[in-house]
């Protein structure tokens, strides 16, 4: 190590040595005031193999920060209390946020705040000289899975072209491709959003390192968003092709999904090699005189003053969490829920299921041909959209599940007549859903997120109303007699009811 790398981080330890107490003041504050989005976080890393890779962003983001440890010697810390002020309209569109019930909204949000404290207490040139490592970031948040549909999508029409190119018969429904040695159904998993998320973090971090121009580092970033897509259609039809030569499509699909990771990591190392020509050096540090710091830098900053930075960051993002608890204790759930109101479906008896918690109500049918379950939930008023989606997910048993299929029950003579009908294996459940918002059948999109967020904001005198109809196997999967006898129950019960529409109208005025 030189003497002016030794000096350098000599010096750069006694400059930000002081900004570290004000830099905890805010950071300890905000994690506390933002727990449940790093805790929603830190479970979808956990869960899903497509942001397990955000264990190492932090590392890499300190890693970019100490790469750097020449060049911010000479950079003066200089706290921007101005900057604090930008932090108001990010507490509003958390605001939004949240009441949309997008909890990667709410991520987003929190960490821009965390990046306005930055900001505000190290002064626009050092967060200048930070942007690479504090942009990173950004991969913290678990963002992109509501590309997962339009990347299986662009897979399946992949698969469908690159067959009808090759010669090979097939036939398309959705999602489902069918070819003479089988059918193949292209999974959330094999959509390739895994790949796509972790290309981009590492697409990221080699334009930082390989390149110093903002054009290259931009492009390289777009090769490496639009050829993992491509190249997971490749991989996918990879397959199907095999299958076709092999003549079995489940000795193709045997560990496709390790061969995939083998063939990303191929992918990878291709794009690396074609970056490399293109690589800007950075230059490196060479002995002489040390780097001068300007004398208002080196006097540096009132303690105080920047921890009265670091409390005007804390107090304005906590008006955003401070009005949504607001709204939220103004509506209460209801009580109890009536169910009286019911049928049972002819030659079925009902019985309580036990359940006993606020708004929430089931009843079990015994029927000669097995059980179907009854569970009703009435949410506040104003509810935030994602409990009310979380309890639609919850009560389908997707969330339990290890491979849901969701499709859709016609039930005619009903209002509404499409339920939203979910497959379950592992444990087997078949279950029909519907969800009632401002007294009007709703799906689960943005339209009724916007729809729960407008009546949460300015009121409404009509609570969401859940109703799920479930029949449970008996083995690890249903049976298609189990699943043909889930379809003639619910049917039944539902056309049954002299009134659903007046009957959700009823519970939908609970107070």
């Amino acid at each position: 190590m030189t003497t002016t790398t030794i000096h350098d981080l000599s010096l750069g330890m006694r400059r930000v040595r002081p900004v570290l107490p004000a830099l905890f003041l805010g950071l300890v504050p905000l994690g506390a005031i933002f727990h449940a989005e790093i805790a929603a976080a830190v479970q979808t890393w956990i869960e899903s193999t497509a942001y397990s890779h955000c264990f190492f962003v932090l590392p890499i983001a300190l890693y970019l920060a100490w790469d750097r440890r020449h060049s911010l010697a000479a950079v003066p810390v200089v706290p921007l209390p101005v900057a604090t002020l930008l932090v108001l309209p990010l507490a509003a569109a958390w605001l939004v946020a949240e009441r949309l019930g997008i909890m990667e909204g709410r991520q987003l949000v929190a960490l821009t705040m965390l990046e306005v404290l930055f900001l505000a207490i190290l002064g626009w040139r050092m967060a200048h000289a930070l942007m690479a490592p504090l942009l990173y970031l950004y991969f913290l948040v678990p963002f992109g899975a509501f590309l997962t549909p339009q990347l299986q999508d662009f897979t399946a029409h992949f698969i469908t072209g690159g067959l009808t190119f090759l010669g090979i018969p097939n036939a398309s429904d959705g999602n489902v491709i069918a070819i003479p040695e089988g059918r193949f159904f292209v999974a959330e998993a094999c959509a390739g959003l895994r790949f796509l998320i972790a290309s981009i973090a590492f697409g990221a971090l080699y334009a930082t390192l390989i390149y110093r121009g903002a054009w290259r580092r931009a492009a390289f970033i777009a090769v490496s968003i639009v050829l993992p897509v491509i190249a997971n259609g490749v991989r996918a039809l990879g397959i199907v092709v095999l299958a076709h030569f092999l003549g079995s499509a489940k000795a193709a699909t045997a560990d496709h999904i390790i061969y995939g990771w083998v063939f990303f990591s191929a992918v990878i190392l291709l794009l690396i090699l074609a970056g490399l020509p293109f690589r800007q050096d950075q230059p490196e540090a060479t002995d002489g005189p040390a780097p001068q710091v300007p004398a208002t830098a080196r006097a540096g900053f009132p303690l105080g003053r920047m921890a009265q930075v670091a409390v005007l960051v804390v107090a304005f993002a906590g008006t955003g969490p401070l009005a949504a608890a607001a709204i939220d204790r103004a509506a209460p759930l209801p009580a109890s829920v009536p169910l009286a109101g019911f049928v049972p479906p002819p030659g079925c008896t009902a019985a309580p299921d036990g359940t006993a918690a606020p708004g929430v109500a089931g009843l079990t049918y015994r029927c000669p041909g097995g059980s179907l379950n009854l569970h009703v939930e009435v949410f506040a008023p104003i509810s935030n959209p994602s409990r009310v989606l979380a309890a639609l997910r919850a009560a389908s048993g997707a969330l339990a599940s290890e491979a849901p299929r969701v499709t859709t029950l016609v039930v005619p003579g009903v209002t509404p007549r499409t339920w939203r009908l979910v497959v379950n294996q592992k444990p087997a459940l078949l279950t029909a859903s519907a969800l009632w918002v401002s007294g009007q059948p709703a799906g689960g999109g943005l339209r009724t997120r916007l729809t729960m967020a407008r009546n949460s904001l300015f009121g409404t005198s009509q609570a969401p109303v859940l109703i799920a109809l479930s029949i449970s196997g008996r083995g690890e999967a249903l049976s298609p007699a189990e699943v043909n006898f889930g379809h003639a129950e619910i049917t039944r019960f539902l056309q049954a009811q002299p009134d659903l529409a007046a009957q959700i109208a009823r519970l939908a005025a609970l107070r």
